[in-house]
């Protein structure tokens, strides 16, 4: 199976490793000093466990040069997918499949989906359109991303931990093509369970994500002090309450109770999100696919939002002064 991995920044190229190592046929798109040192040496990855090892891929500098592939996963952080949308069907033939792998609210969220709100586009995730009038709902598998991994130096991946990845059809049917790409991650030992829900899961991971980041980038503080702080910690509840309501109202429910999914935050002693990173670092954040998006469902579900929609306006303000 020929994998071809857009965005081979942390996970793109621990996932791309890990595939390689697999004995799958990989090409990676990188770019600047990653796409030098990819071409140079291959890619390597620091496990968790303190392993070491690298494999050649094929590197390339734009979508256009690598060809089509079976399976196309774009690990770029959403923000940066639609400036590029116009150029991934270079990737594709016929039987092309698409694993997008970015936080949040995806914007195929309503495609396949069978519902009332069946291809709704959501203007947060996919402004301009570009990404649903570039992929076809039929192309794309979903996927949730639970690994957490960091670029040590160019074509150098150290894996933090976690492997589970798991995959879903849109639909919620089990096909040949997603227990085929299930093999594949499993071959690289990665956890990859292949679900007949992936909406749900998106929304439990979504969960801490539009909670934390934020307030570890207004507060720049870690997860464990968040909620170890008792108004902090309050305020987080009261976010995910209201996440929670809204996903109710589109047929979703919660596995887990929110103080213990709060509880399992508090144990990550130490830990800056991406959020975080981003703002010190005058990047980009994901804030529109983490906070945007349930806003914009709220509003298409009569949901009130009050602590969400204030800690968005927060962070969005010190992601402008930030960048000025």
């Amino acid at each position: 199976m020929k994998f071809c991995i857009v965005g081979a920044g942390a996970i793109g190229g621990f996932v791309a490793a890990r595939l390689a190592g697999a004995g799958h046929e990989v090409a990676l798109v990188a770019r600047g000093p990653h796409l030098a040192a990819l071409k140079r040496d291959g890619i390597t990855v620091l496990e968790a466990d303190g392993t070491r090892h690298t494999h050649r891929v094929a590197a390339h500098g734009h979508v256009s040069e690598a060809g089509p592939a079976d399976v196309v996963l774009l690990t770029l952080k959403a923000m940066q997918l639609g400036p590029m949308a116009a150029d991934l069907p270079n990737l594709f033939h016929d039987g092309t499949v698409v694993v997008p792998m970015q936080n949040g609210v995806p914007w195929w969220y309503f495609q396949r989906h069978g519902g009332e709100h069946e291809g709704l586009s959501l203007a947060s995730v996919d402004p301009s359109g570009a990404l649903a009038a570039a992929i076809p709902a039929e192309r794309i598998v979903g996927c949730v991303v639970y690994p957490a991994s960091e670029i040590a130096s160019p074509g150098v991946i150290r894996h933090v931990e976690g492997e589970r990845l798991p995959l879903g059809e849109l639909d919620g049917t089990v096909t040949p093509r997603v227990e085929a790409i299930s093999r594949a991650f499993q071959d690289g030992g990665l956890k990859a369970p292949v679900l007949t829900d992936i909406r749900s899961e998106i929304w439990l991971k979504l969960w801490g994500n539009l909670t934390f980041n934020p307030l570890s980038a207004l507060t720049r503080a870690t997860l464990d002090r968040i909620c170890a702080e008792p108004l902090t910690r309050e305020l987080a509840a009261a976010m995910m309450t209201e996440a929670a309501l809204v996903a109710g109202r589109l047929g979703i429910s919660f596995r887990v109770p929110i103080e213990r999914r709060i509880e399992g935050a508090s144990k990550v002693r130490g830990h800056k999100t991406s959020m975080l990173q981003d703002i010190e670092a005058g990047r980009p954040t994901e804030l529109d696919p983490l906070l945007g998006s349930v806003i914009e469902l709220a509003r298409l579900t009569g949901s009130d939002v009050p602590n969400i929609r204030a800690v968005y306006a927060c962070t969005r303000l010190l992601e402008a002064t930030v960048r000025q």
